[in-house]
Formats: structure tokens, C-alpha cells, sequence
């Protein structure tokens, strides 16, 4: 694996917004070597723990720990799979049930392997990246999220 340092930022305050989405598959139309895009898109859920109802998840990290964790996994992505792009971008702050928290999107030259690499960059990220999720109830009580 490589030490480099990661180029540029992988978080967003708050939501990922439908126009962020859109502009980022607007900016590959003219890349025409493309023949294949598959998008992850993770969403806050309204989940109700001991008859309280989940409102929104404030997510923390320790930057520039899941940067590099978030560098890894793409070079491994790009070493295992014939990628031409991949994207990856989590939400830290508050991010209200059904906003969302989580933009993965990779390219490929043939869709198969959109598909396999998609599934392996998602495992990959909620395993081995630091981000933190504390579930905050509208009763203003919260319990620290496990991923599953």
C-alpha cells in the first residue's frame, strides 16, 4: 500500500445533496471512454432503538486518519479492478434521517466490474474507516452508532 498523502477532502459538512450527486455525474459525460458508472448512496434511517426513533446522526473523525484509510482503499480498488474513476465522499456534522451521508461512484470502461468494485469499496469503507455515528433521538438523547 502506498503512504502518499491523500489529495483532497472526502468529507462534507453536513448532507451529500441530490445536486452535488448531479454535478459529479455531469462532470463525467465528456470522459467517453466510460461505458459503465454504478453509485452507492447511503442514507440516515429513521431507526427506532428501546421505542425512541432515530432523528439524524452526527458523524465525527479523525481526518487525517480516515483520509489515509480512505487512500488505501482506493489504491487497492484501482489495483484489483480496471477502474478509470472512483469517488468517495461521507458526510461529518448532522445529517437528518433521510438525507444523505454517504457517495461512493465509480467508472469503468464495461459495467461488470462497476458492480464488484462498488461492493468492495462500501465493505471496505464502514471496516477499516474511523468514522464515528452518534444516533441522536428527538428527545435530544443519543447512543453511539454500530455499524452492521
Amino acid at each position: 500500500m502506498s503512504t502518499d498523502k491523500p489529495k483532497k477532502s472526502s468529507f462534507i459538512q453536513g448532507q451529500i445533496t441530490s445536486e452535488f450527486i448531479g454535478n459529479s455525474i455531469a462532470k463525467h459525460q465528456s470522459k467517453t471512454t466510460i461505458g459503465a458508472h454504478n453509485i452507492f448512496l447511503g442514507q440516515v434511517r429513521a431507526d427506532v432503538i428501546d421505542g425512541k426513533s432515530v432523528a439524524a446522526i452526527e458523524y465525527s473523525a479523525y481526518e487525517e486518519m480516515a483520509e489515509q484509510s480512505l487512500y488505501e482503499i482506493r489504491e487497492a480498488a484501482f489495483a484489483k479492478y480496471e477502474l478509470s474513476c472512483l469517488h468517495v465522499y461521507h458526510s461529518l456534522g448532522t445529517v437528518k434521517a433521510g438525507e444523505i451521508c454517504l457517495f461512493v461512484f465509480v467508472s469503468a470502461p464495461r459495467r461488470k466490474v462497476v458492480y464488484k468494485a462498488l461492493e468492495f469499496l462500501v465493505e471496505e469503507i464502514k471496516e477499516k474507516v474511523s468514522i464515528f455515528g452518534k444516533e441522536l433521538f428527538e428527545d435530544e438523547s443519543y447512543v453511539w452508532k454500530q455499524n452492521t
